[in-house]
């Protein structure tokens, strides 16, 4: 309420109430704390990006994403579609590449407990490091139990990703975008002897250049351009306050050699707190007690 009463949002109607960025601000933040007060504390984690809002340089680290967010959404529609293409490509001709290592939640009915006593025939059969009787096989090149298996929980964690088109533009899209060297780091790497070596080598390095390096460096080129630019125009802004007087508009450079220094000029001649307090005066004071000066300036205001 202190917010809307000292911008004077009552005396400019509902409408431009409602359409007021900071008011809207201020009101979800109290929707925000009503939230943690009623439903649960993590919303009152919310309440630090009021430090973004506050501070400038983090308002600027915003507007960088902001202001061309256009051309950034365009670009990541670009970096979809080849996702797209790719996953196609992918799912016609490399389907059984699609290998990824997954870590599986344990499950202790996977396994029969060995520990028991009464274990199975078929338990005792895979997992036994004895030589079975009759067996022709030589007991030397019996592999041991728990070799076996660790080869069985390694096929266990490998999934193949590429089953359906859509398992493998969720695999493109998460994996490729990650990886540094894009898709290729993470499907199984082929032989040389297979006759899609060469066609696979293709797509890895298509991936590579097209998605990685060009796509998301246009992305993260325009994020850092448009910081660039609000630096300069902050930077620009505080050279002019410096430099320059806020009421004339004259530079630092007209007063040299001259009866007043700029510091003075802009600090008792055309001190612009004291232009600030005087347009106060006029609003508070009454029309009908203005002298010839304040009624002028009465009008220029409105």
């Amino acid at each position: 309420m202190s917010f809307v009463g000292n911008c004077g949002t009552f005396t400019r109607g509902y409408k431009a109430m409602i359409m007021d960025v900071e008011f809207l601000y201020h009101l979800l933040y109290l929707l925000i704390c009503a939230l943690g007060l009623f439903v649960h504390e993590f919303f009152y984690s919310l309440l630090l990006f009021d430090l973004v809002y506050r501070e400038e340089t983090l308002l600027n680290v915003i507007k960088s994403v902001t202001r061309n967010g256009r051309s950034i959404i365009l670009t990541a529609v670009l970096a979809l579609i080849l996702v797209y293409l790719f996953s196609i490509v992918g799912y016609l001709f490399f389907k059984d590449d699609f290998i990824l290592e997954v870590d599986k939640l344990p499950n202790e009915t996977l396994l029969p407990d060995r520990t028991e006593a009464g274990e199975t025939m078929t338990g005792e059969f895979l997992y036994s490091d004895v030589c079975k009787a009759g067996s022709t096989e030589n007991c030397s090149s019996i592999i041991p139990s728990d070799q076996l298996v660790a080869e069985e929980m390694e096929e266990e964690n490998k999934e193949h990703t590429c089953e359906t088109l859509l398992m493998c533009i969720v695999t493109v899209l998460s994996h490729g975008l990650r990886s540094g060297g894009g898709v290729g780091d993470v499907l199984r790497k082929p032989s040389k002897e297979e006759p899609l070596f060469a066609a696979r080598v293709i797509y890895d390095l298509l991936f590579f250049f097209m998605v990685i390096i060009i796509v998301l460096n246009l992305i993260f080129g325009v994020i850092i351009d448009t910081f660039a630019d609000l630096r300069s125009e902050k930077q620009k802004k505080e050279e002019i306050l410096k430099t320059t007087c806020f009421i004339c508009g004259l530079e630092r450079d007209k007063f040299d050699n001259k009866t007043v220094t700029f510091e003075e000029h802009i600090k008792e001649e055309h001190n612009m707190w004291h232009y600030l307090c005087f347009i106060v005066l006029v609003k508070v004071k009454d029309s009908t007690e203005y002298t010839g000066p304040e009624s002028y300036v009465a009008e220029m205001i409105k």
